[in-house]
């Protein structure tokens, strides 16, 4: 049997799953190669220190495949499976990876959020295959199905819960009533969130994602740059009780969408539109559903409909599957001389910014409760051509009901556009009935 010489980058959670996996002489790889019709090596593993302790992989690997020389290493492997994050020395390996003819694998969202298109050109280029399934929720196939299976469809929108972390704080701030800094101290705890959330709650992890999943959904190049981000510090235990009173929940969303804008000359034009941001949306919509540290992605495409995929989208084992499910379809192009499918940005959309979306939104004011105060507030959005479908009032947190008091006023409004609702937010913000415009989330789904 012919085999293939795998370089693995990386020996940390995940990449100590695919070491296992892939450890010499094992039933793991035995299976493997059965699978790929070609005897699949791993020839060594580059890590920073080869001499520190691998728990779970002392007795499993020899110590002689580990390496701290990544790129003599890279050199003499056929597939590169790069699990070291970051963007450097990740992107300069993988394009010695390509020069050398080697395919690669890799799990690197924020490298394929920032210099996807330069990758995959460089791959291009060479011949050879970037395969990147684990970049995007773990274990949940979604890469190859936009990718592939729905290359002959016109996908609409991609709205996904894409960070487990800010799932399970929304989640237990949903149903347990926990306040957002409770909620992240219980997910530390659990091993759901790092030391330092930053990258996860103020929405760096989820914008990343948002951007491959753009690129792929319509076909033009989309980078973190281009992905509007907002995290999820602001929202409050008042905002999760208003959306539970409306039949709703609040998640974290990555939304890449096709859309209409204005080019230079006032003209209609389609375009792109990425971004990450909490959204008060309906416990009807299949993405309510999704609890604890899941994630799910829900693609709408204009022939097969609506379709969702959910599953475990974190985590060693369940990353490490969607790893080494690449590395075995890598290793039969391989053997048959093949290429798998290109990711190309023949499309060529604008990506269009943020005022250019028309969603809906609930905004929450605490305002003085008197006579005459909702009369006001209503004036200012329909100054900005915002119409209002729904307002609810009850006491604010803490005050008593009655005139004199203060009142928290949730307005729920009909499709408007960002910048109009912007322009409202501010101007609500300098009436003097107004103590402060507590949130402001977009509503998806019917609520």
């Amino acid at each position: 049997m012919e085999r293939v010489r795998v370089a693995l980058l990386g020996c940390g959670s995940v990449g100590s799953q695919v070491a296992a996996a892939l450890a010499p002489g094992s039933e793991g790889v035995a299976e493997l190669s059965a699978r790929a019709g070609v005897a699949i090596e791993l020839v060594g593993i580059a890590v920073r220190d080869a001499d520190a302790p691998r728990e779970g992989l002392d007795g499993v690997l020899d110590r002689s495949l580990l390496t701290t020389d990544a790129e003599a290493l890279v050199a003499r492997a056929d597939v590169v499976v790069e699990l070291v994050g970051g963007i450097e020395p990740a992107r300069s390996l993988l394009l010695r990876a390509f020069e050398h003819g080697a395919s690669a694998v890799t799990g690197n969202k924020a490298l394929l959020a920032a210099h996807g298109r330069e990758l995959h050109a460089a791959a291009d280029a060479a011949g050879v295959d970037l395969y990147f399934e684990a970049a995007v929720a773990g274990a949940i196939p979604i890469i190859r199905p936009l990718r592939e299976s729905l290359a002959g469809d016109r996908v609409e929108r991609v709205l996904g819960i894409v960070n487990g972390t800010t799932n399970y704080v929304l989640d237990q701030m949903d149903t347990h009533g926990q306040s957002f800094d409770d909620a992240v101290a219980r997910a530390q705890e659990l091993g759901f969130a790092e030391a330092d959330p930053t990258a996860d709650v103020d929405g760096w992890d989820a914008a990343a994602k948002a951007a491959i999943l753009a690129t792929l959904a319509f076909h033009t190049p989309v980078t973190i740059d281009d992905v509007h981000r907002e995290g999820i510090r602001s929202v409050s235990a008042e905002d999760v009780a208003a959306a539970r009173e409306a039949g709703a929940v609040v998640k974290l969303l990555a939304v890449a969408e096709r859309t209409t804008g204005v080019d230079d000359d006032g003209a209609a034009v389609e375009g792109v539109q990425a971004r990450v941001h909490p959204v008060l949306l309906s416990r009807e919509h299949p993405l309510a559903s999704v609890r604890g540290a899941y994630n799910a992605v829900f693609v709408e495409a204009a022939g097969a409909g609506d379709l969702m995929f959910y599953g475990q989208g974190a985590g060693g084992r369940p990353t490490a599957s969607a790893v080494l499910g690449d590395l075995v379809t890598l290793a039969r192009h391989r053997q048959d001389g093949s290429q798998g499918p290109r990711v190309l940005g023949h499309a060529g959309l604008p990506v269009l910014p943020t005022d250019a979306v028309r969603t809906r939104y609930q905004v929450r004011l605490v305002v003085a409760d008197r006579p005459g105060v909702l009369a006001a507030v209503a004036q200012v959005f329909a100054a900005h051509g915002v119409s209002i479908e729904t307002v609810r009032q009850r006491p604010a947190a803490g005050a008593v009901a009655g005139e004199g008091g203060a009142a928290s006023l949730v307005v729920v409004t009909h499709t408007a556009a960002d910048a109009a609702l912007a322009g409202c937010v501010a101007d609500l913000s300098e009436l003097d009935a107004v103590a402060s415009v507590a949130s402001v989330l977009r509503v998806e789904g019917d609520s």
